[in-house]
């Protein structure tokens, strides 16, 4: 009988990293932090929110911080993983078990508890309304087809608004317009044509 294949992820391809991982779960498990398994890894939550994260990579392990862009970091010790991408999420990361400074993970671990006792926390971006001036002249114009539009989920709705509205000139807005109207009225959404 063959042996269980562990399940293994993109952050955790060789796990190379059992010894030095156990080695920060050990410091965490001094917090009040509880550990859950999110994305397949090891996640630790405060009243349900996520605080910490734990995880190897092929060339490093890692302690990450949902919320560090909060954290004072006086060591110098955190990076955004994805510069321009990541918003509020910072890594510490290690090469060696010797790395590890208990004393000084422990202290932005608190810290990281504390700030999110506090809420401090980013919120995600709302996206802008897409509005279509054009579009709108027309289901003012007819009432079957603003009846038919309004059918659609706001998903939907929001494909068609962008289809229009990503045209450069006037009058390709207007063709577009004019190509999708028929699928309005038919309740094809604009996708679903492709499919």
């Amino acid at each position: 009988m063959e042996p269980l294949k562990t399940n293994t992820h993109i952050w955790d391809k060789n796990n190379s990293w059992s010894e030095e991982l156990e080695f920060l779960k050990s410091i965490i498990a001094k917090t009040e932090l509880i550990e859950t398994t999110k994305w397949g890894g090891c996640v630790y939550v405060l009243n349900g929110k996520n605080v910490i994260g734990i995880g190897g990579f092929k060339n490093y392990f890692t302690i990450w911080f949902f919320n560090g862009v909060f954290l004072k970091d006086e060591k110098q010790v955190l990076m955004n993983a994805q510069e321009g991408v990541t918003k509020s999420l910072r890594q510490w990361r290690f090469s060696s078990k010797d790395e590890v400074d208990e004393k000084a993970v422990l202290q932005y671990i608190h810290e990281a508890i504390e700030n999110e006792k506090q809420g401090k926390n980013l919120k995600p971006e709302k996206e802008k309304s897409i509005v279509s001036e054009l579009l709108q002249k027309e289901l003012d114009a007819d009432v079957n087809l603003a009846e038919a539009f309004l059918k659609f989920s706001p998903y939907k709705q929001k494909e068609f608004l962008e289809y229009i509205e990503t045209a450069k000139r006037e009058e390709t807005k207007r063709s577009r317009i004019e190509k999708i109207k028929p699928l309005i009225l038919e309740n094809i959404s604009l996708n679903d044509k492709y499919r």
